[in-house]
Formats: structure tokens, sequence, C-alpha cells
């Protein structure tokens, strides 16, 4: 099996792409070009535990990127790729009032239209490949159910990430392709590191989190191999909570 994660240097991509090596799958860790020695220290990792891993460049906001990164692991997947894991993403926290045009397109481009444009290659090698199918999974949040404090652009970019998953997952599964989204509420990584030494802002998501914790990678990590294998056969369009029963409330 030949897995694709995006944005796998680090925090949940990084977990996700481990989780899935030691699943069994062959796993292109992917980076932005100017960070891909975080890309490499994970592939690093994986094969130091015994997987199968390789870096690869990728900035999803290039849809030549895109093209280039997804043919180069299908071809070194023997002209499979069964696995796709959307998880590149980006947030500029700014209240409503004062949102940019060139925050929103930032956040737009890499979250929601990056993450098209990636399932879109994905999908039409495993509707072309024989056998043909696929599981797509893409990391998206609770935040795309429910809105928050300073996040138009996020919370509209995952909201986005959800129904596009259900509109794949309808057109496609004639192909075998499954799509789904993952929707973890605040993760602790170290992207995220900073957003919680703000004391207030900390109290707040553990307030609303019945759960009483963050969560992890790993966790959302186990989500996503559920997701993208056999167990989860007759499991489409769906939208999975990790979220220690933040949407609950």
């Amino acid at each position: 099996m030949t897995a694709l994660v995006t944005g796998a240097g680090s925090g949940i991509g990084q977990a996700a792409a481990r989780a899935l090596a030691a699943a069994g799958a062959r796993v292109a860790v992917t980076e932005l070009p100017d960070r891909l020695e975080r890309a490499e220290a994970t592939v690093a990792e994986i094969q130091a535990a015994g997987g199968e891993a390789l870096p690869v460049p990728l900035d999803v906001r290039d849809l030549a990127s895109i093209t280039e990164c997804v043919a180069r692991v299908a071809d070194a997947g023997g002209g499979r790729l069964d696995v796709l894991v959307n998880n590149a993403g980006i947030n500029v926290r700014q209240p409503a009032f004062e949102v940019t045009e060139e925050a929103w397109d930032l956040v737009l481009d890499t979250n929601l239209k990056g993450l098209f444009f990636a399932a879109q290659a994905a999908g039409r090698v495993m509707r072309d490949q024989a056998p043909p199918g696929g599981s797509i999974v893409n990391v998206a949040s609770t935040m795309g159910l429910v809105g928050y404090y300073d996040r138009t652009a996020y919370c509209a970019s995952k909201a986005g990430a959800v129904n596009l998953s259900r509109v794949l997952a309808i057109e496609w599964a004639p192909h075998q392709i499954r799509v789904n989204a993952v929707c973890p509420a605040f993760v602790e990584t170290p992207l995220t590191s900073a957003l919680f030494a703000n004391e207030a802002i900390k109290t707040d998501i553990l307030h609303r989190t019945p759960a009483g914790r963050l969560v992890m990678p790993d966790e959302v990590a186990a989500a996503i191999v559920f997701l993208a294998g056999p167990a989860s056969r007759m499991v489409t369009g769906a939208a999975l909570t990790v979220d220690g029963g933040w949407t609950a409330i």
C-alpha cells in the first residue's frame, strides 16, 4: 500500500505518516521545498523503525507541484496510490473586521484549493489504476463544524473541506474511492504551543472540551489510519470528530 501525506514534517501529518508506516504502508512524506529537511527527518525516523518512506517536496498552492508530487509517488508505488492524507494547512489569526485579502487568500489557497487539487490529482490515479480504488482523508477541523474566534478564513476553509469531502465521496464512489474528513479539536503540536502559552485562551479551550485536555497528534493519526484502511470500507462522506466532546455541547 502506498500512502501520500501532505505537510508531514511535524504535528498531525508527521504522526499520520508514522502511523501509516507502522500499519505497513510505504509512505511519501511531503513538506514545502524550503522545509524538506523536516520531511527527511520524519523519513529517517520511519526507516529506523523498520518502515518504508521517502521525502517529497510539495507546495499545495502550486498545481504544477501537486502534479509532479503525485506522479512521483505513484511511480515509486509501482503505478499505484492507495491513500492520500490531505493534511497541509495554515491559519492566520485575525478578527473578522481585520481580515486582509492576503491572509484570506493564503488560508483558502492552502486549506481548500490546495486540498481539492491534491485530491483531484490523487483521485485520477486511484480511478485509473488496476484494480481501481483508494482512500482520501482530508484533515479538516471541528472549526469546520462550529465557529471560533479570530478564525474567519480558517473556519470557512475547514467547513469547505468537510462538504467537499461529501461531494467527492458521492462522485467517486463508483470508482471505489472513499473520501472522508477527520475533524480534530485543538491539537498539541509545536505550531500551537505559542497559542496555548496564552492562559486565557487555553482555559477557554479546555472549558469547551468535556474531556478536559488537548488532543494529541497520535490520536488524530489513529483516526486517519482507520479511515485509510479496510476496516472503514463502508465509511465514506463522513466527518469523524476527534475532539473530546467539543462538538457535543
